[in-house]
């Protein structure tokens, strides 16, 4: 009798911790009444698990307790939020999140007034000025009524059009390689603390920062931050701040 209820118990201990253990799918909300919270990437340091926000803030994603989430956006400060017993029993997570702030240098009108188009051999003298309308016309791809015509015959001129889509393209693209570097910035802050960098790589603090951008422009290191190979991502950094402090010697000289 005594052999079953220890047995028992030990049933009972393992399938509680296999409980504990499991990722479940909770629900959430970003919280910013000043600027849109639509695109917002939430990834699951632990798991690399990740989801997006909609247009009203709301996302899903599979954690545990103890988990760590991270938010970020390219218009709003990163946010890490740490999963606790609790929010499984609520509806639904809020997170609260902060608008970027950007410092912008202080603009002198008319400073160099003098200095136009003209004056820099850029257009002649006699070069036709546009009206605000028709530079915005001449963007937009300079429709004319002759491109109706095209455009019924099927034959209108694409060129404005895809220039425009690509452009836009571009941008779009551009932003997400950023998000991304902002998530792998993260993610290196998570796993190495500032001491690790100062006391045992010998970066000087004032360039911390610096090295985590220099160290997420290295397609194998974001590689290794995304399979959590902790040891040979240590064993990289370690070669990469020999290099990159060489860097800054050089640029002090």
């Amino acid at each position: 009798m005594k052999t079953n209820s220890s047995l028992l118990l030990i049933l009972f201990v393992q399938i509680s911790f296999g409980q504990e253990t499991v990722s479940k799918e909770i629900s959430g909300q970003i919280l910013e009444p000043s600027i849109s919270v639509e695109g917002v990437n939430i990834i699951n340091i632990a798991t690399q698990v990740t989801s997006v926000s909609n247009a009203d803030g709301k996302f899903s994603i599979k954690v545990k307790e103890g988990d760590v989430l991270v938010f970020s956006a390219i218009n709003l400060e990163s946010q890490k939020y740490r999963i606790t017993n609790t929010d499984f029993s609520l509806a639904s997570i809020q997170i609260k999140m902060k608008t970027k702030q950007t410092e912008l240098s202080e603009v002198v009108v008319n400073k160099y007034a003098h200095i136009n188009a003209v004056n820099l051999g850029i257009v002649s003298k006699n070069q036709k000025k546009y009206t605000a309308a028709e530079r915005k016309l001449a963007v937009a791809g300079d429709f004319k009524p002759i491109s109706l015509l095209g455009l019924l015959g099927g034959s209108m001129p694409l060129d404005p059009i895809l220039n425009k889509i690509n452009g836009r393209t571009k941008n779009l693209k551009k932003n997400i390689e950023v998000e991304k570097k902002e998530v792998s910035i993260v993610q290196l802050g998570y796993l190495f603390e500032q001491a690790y960098f100062v006391d045992r790589l010998g970066v000087s603090s004032e360039y911390v920062t610096g090295f985590k951008y220099y160290l997420v422009e290295n397609e194998e290191v974001v590689s290794l931050l995304r399979s959590k190979e902790k040891s040979k991502l240590e064993f990289l950094i370690n070669e990469l701040a020999v290099k990159y402090k060489e860097i800054i010697a050089s640029e002090l000289k």
